[in-house]
């Protein structure tokens, strides 16, 4: 009888573990001021999307902001591509080291090269939000918080999770409510407040048009704007990432 019962303990905590490494938080969430039932939900949303093996797993993303600016993200080694009118910055997000030419021309001006990256990175750091943001509810330095049950604008059921944030991204102050759609456990809608002491959020959206994009699933409709070109690979060539000329990254995905 003994020997049995610690089996089932020893199952039990298998069983726990294995939950826990199913999605496992990044290094610096703050999991101690993070409510239990909002991890729940950020755990069965990211199942939903396709789970944090597959999320792992893929390594290339790329995307048109809104149908504007150009991004190739590889996810494993930090490298992107980014393009906007003239300028092309192919930098690491890690490092924040890179190259950039402007209308084919190399900057080998040393300022007007750190602000050609500055400004690659920032257009990234929101840009990959704006795209990825599901996949990021347990990322370092967030606190994770469950507000309440309600309804997205659309009116569909949602339980609404907030995120604050501790000394990361460029904009820390920074705080959203997320609506997670109770049905299909996908985030349904945002809100933005500039400041978490905010009163009043500076905008709410929806996150429509969810998509499997190779083992994952992406959200590219924001209401009124969307992104384009939305696509992930597990190849592409090394040029990518260090030449500049024009590439048509919707090639690579037929």
């Amino acid at each position: 009888m003994i020997r049995l019962l610690n089996v089932f303990i020893l199952l039990l905590s298998f069983s726990a573990l294995s939950q826990a490494a199913t999605y496992p938080a990044a290094t610096g969430f703050n999991a101690d001021n993070s409510d239990p039932q909002a991890i729940a939900i950020a755990d069965a949303s990211m199942e939903a999307m396709g789970g944090y093996p597959a999320w792992n797993e893929t390594r290339y993303i790329t995307w048109r902001f809104f149908g504007g600016r150009l991004h190739v993200w590889d996810k494993w080694t930090g490298d992107i591509r980014f393009e906007q009118d003239d300028l092309t910055v192919l930098m690491n997000i890690n490092t924040r080291k890179g190259s950039a030419w402007r209308g084919g021309q190399e900057l080998s001006n040393a300022d007007s090269l750190q602000a050609a990256l500055d400004r690659g990175y920032r257009a990234w750091i929101n840009d990959a939000y704006w795209l990825v943001m599901p996949y990021k509810l347990k990322d370092s330095g967030v606190t994770l918080k469950y507000k309440s049950a309600g309804q997205s604008q659309d009116g569909r059921e949602a339980d609404i999770l907030v995120l604050t944030f501790a000394e990361v991204g460029v904009t820390p102050q920074n705080k959203y409510e997320v609506w997670v759609d109770k049905e299909t456990k996908l985030v349904s809608q945002w809100a933005f407040y500039g400041k978490a002491s905010d009163a009043e959020p500076r905008f709410i959206g929806p996150w429509n048009n969810w998509q499997k994009h190779g083992q994952i699933m992406l959200s590219d409709n924001r209401g009124e704007r969307g992104h384009t070109d939305v696509a992930v690979f597990s190849k592409l060539p090394e040029s990518i990432f260090k030449k500049p000329q024009p590439v048509d990254m919707m090639k690579f995905a037929q």
